[in-house]
């Protein structure tokens, strides 16, 4: 068939899915998904029978005990990481310890999570001003993510709503990488390629929106207290390095910090949602599809746990936003239980297996990048 001659053809539209189709390069057929509220059967009460299961089950009670363990355990590792720092002074090693704080910072981080979600302390404005607190000692800005993630959690997946599909150099929507121009493009055509070593400077984009939030003329609720832990945490974290350490010592250490930093982060919170269903922004879904479907959890027990801060439990934190790390193992029992009833799926598997789909997900929609009815032979041509 000629060049050009499929510039005219109209996408196909389906009842419940808008379907885009096309052959690109010879990589085969594009069929982005936006899933409709005619695709999943509603489940009537779904919900209200197992938060009553697990209400009785103790599984929404505070666990003090656990989360004064690993505070402890944290503070231990911190301190254990200042003593490496000076114990080792010029030297090369200090990399470590660089790499180590990365690791700190981000279990710090999983605390924060689950402060802002009210699972550490008994009462609300208590775990709200931990959360602040532990933010802003990683450089963070709680009320920033505070917003973003709430709405991440009313609606997961779901275009136009959920913050995190939204297109922050990585495209995550076949619609963005279609719109990607200049550097972005190059990078969106093999996003899912580049995904984990842009991760390397996820930390310091977070630090950025961060500071762009605070600095903004917008209203932000606890402004000026988050930016002086923020403005501390850098100066007790910068000054000794460049005092103690040779400039391009110190500036390795930071480079390292941040990037373990980025990429834990990234590693930790990317197989929760990443290729699973995306819902067409208007669709109306009953609370458990919406949460169950959209989310994927990582088998590995304790281990899992302990490295993921309770993320691999991706499903029932996102039933149960307040339950607290060590219950969620149990409620998995009974939320399995739950969806086998039900005949809904529970999306489960292992942590090297979410990695792949999450690189085979980015790279399907970063085909959209690329021109679906550029000719072979003129796109040779340029290249000459």
């Amino acid at each position: 068939m000629p060049c050009g001659s499929h510039r005219n053809k109209v996408p196909r539209m389906t009842s419940t899915h808008t379907r885009e189709t096309s052959r690109l390069d010879g990589l085969g057929p594009l069929q982005p998904t936006r899933s409709r509220r005619e695709d999943f059967p509603p489940v009537a009460k779904a919900y209200s029978r197992l938060s009553e299961v697990v209400r009785e089950s103790g599984l929404l009670r505070r666990a003090p005990w656990f989360y004064a363990m690993v505070g402890g355990a944290i503070a231990l590792a911190f301190g254990g990481a200042v003593t490496g720092f000076i114990l080792l002074g010029d030297s090369w090693f200090q990399l470590l310890i660089a790499a180590a704080l990365g690791i700190i910072f981000t279990q710090i981080a999983f605390l924060a999570h689950e402060a802002a979600h009210r699972q550490i302390l008994s009462l609300g404005p208590a775990n709200d001003r931990l959360a602040r607190v532990l933010a802003g000692a990683i450089g963070m800005s709680y009320s920033w993510w505070d917003s973003k993630h709430t709405r991440h959690h009313s609606n997961p997946n779901r275009v136009g709503k959920d913050p995190d599909i939204q297109v922050d150099t990585i495209s995550f929507l076949e619609e963005d990488a279609v719109q990607a121009r200049g550097l972005r493009r190059a990078i969106t055509k093999r996003q899912g390629w580049f995904f984990f070593p842009l991760l390397t400077l996820e930390g310091l984009n977070l630090h950025f929106h961060s500071l762009r939030h605070l600095l903004s003329r917008e209203p932000v609720k606890g402004r000026w207290i988050e930016l002086a832990i923020i403005a501390a945490r850098f100066a007790l974290l910068i000054t000794p390095l460049f005092l103690l350490l040779p400039i391009g010592m110190a500036f390795a250490f930071l480079g390292i910090q941040v990037a373990v930093f980025g990429v834990y982060m990234g590693a930790s919170f990317a197989p929760n949602h990443k290729g699973m269903p995306v819902i067409a922004h208007d669709a109306k879904l009953d609370f458990f599809t919406k949460q169950v479907r959209t989310s994927r959890n990582i088998r590995g027990g304790w281990w899992a746990t302990s490295l993921m801060g309770g993320l691999n439990y991706q499903v029932e934190h996102h039933l149960f936003p307040s339950m607290s790390r060590p219950f969620l193992s149990r409620a998995r029992r009974i939320v399995r239980e739950h969806c086998r009833e039900l005949g809904v799926p529970y999306t489960e598997t292992s942590l090297g297996r979410s990695y792949a789909i999450v690189v085979a997900y980015l790279n399907r929609v970063g085909l959209s990048a690329r021109d679906p009815f550029e000719c072979p032979i003129n796109a040779q041509y340029r290249r000459v």
